[in-house]
């Protein structure tokens, strides 16, 4: 999700950064508003060479590598048509330092699938609401649950529950 154009155009007008996730803007606007010095800014992640070709369980996940198309094609060759790049998978592969194999993330893969899913990031806000609103209404509808984001959203901060 993008900022507001009046967010960048505060944080610009400041001279303060205005690159890096919605966490870390809002940790950066919040210190300079509250007068604390300036949270350092995330390091950078640098993609390297991603995996292309050929792969095998003995191919070494580089560093940088993305949860791409070829590697989606690549699991869902040996795991099934369910695969998916869950959060564990996700943070499987963003961690790569080289020393990881495909044969790894398999295992990974495998030993995960009845582990509880991890908790969504403050940021990605509508997805945790659509996970936990279709959790307590089964049989709702996209519409049904839209609806209810709609009013959700409408509330001041401090008054929203957790669905």
């Amino acid at each position: 999700m993008r900022l507001a154009p009046c967010q960048t155009t505060f944080l610009r007008s400041h001279a303060l950064p205005s690159s890096g996730g919605k966490v870390e803007l809002t940790h950066r606007v919040s210190a300079f508003l509250d007068g604390r010095p300036l949270p350092p800014a995330a390091p950078r992640k640098v993609s390297g060479k991603q995996l292309t070709g050929l792969l095998s369980e003995h191919t070494v996940i580089p560093p940088g590598q993305r949860s791409s198309q070829v590697l989606r094609a690549w699991f869902s060759d040996r795991l099934g048509p369910t695969f998916h790049f869950d959060s564990h998978m996700r943070d499987f592969i963003a961690a790569a330092d080289g020393s990881t194999t495909l044969a790894d993330a398999l295992d990974l893969w495998r030993s995960t699938r009845d582990a509880a899913p991890k908790d969504i990031d403050p940021q990605f806000e509508l997805n945790r609401f659509t996970r936990d609103w279709h959790s307590k209404n089964p049989g709702g509808t996209r519409a049904d649950m839209l609806t209810a984001w709609t009013r959700h959203r409408s509330l001041p901060t401090d008054r929203r529950d957790r669905i």
